[in-house]
């Protein structure tokens, strides 16, 4: 930046505009942060904020399905989706 360019009071909102922007389009479903189809145990686990041992209880009694492949889980995110759609209030 040289010295004689100035961030105007305009410049700074139109920045605040396009960031809220770009994070409502990041974080809305199907978004770019949760286009991937499958997750992880620890990214399903951040994601609903449960423990490990919930997050088994909901494979073993068949609330939430899974698949495996060698010794990692992986869950559909819409799968995800569907579960809190059940269970909301």
């Amino acid at each position: 930046m040289q010295a004689n360019e100035l961030i105007t009071k305009e410049d700074l909102r139109q920045f605040k505009n396009e960031m809220l922007t770009e994070m409502k389009l990041l974080l809305k479903p199907g978004g770019t942060s949760q286009s991937k189809q499958w997750l992880k145990s620890y990214e399903v686990r951040k994601l609903l904020n449960i423990s490990p041992g919930t997050l088994q209880n909901l494979r073993v009694n068949g609330t939430l399905r899974y698949t495996k492949i060698g010794g990692l889980l992986y869950y559909k995110y819409e799968d995800i989706l569907g579960l809190l759609e059940e269970n909301s209030r």
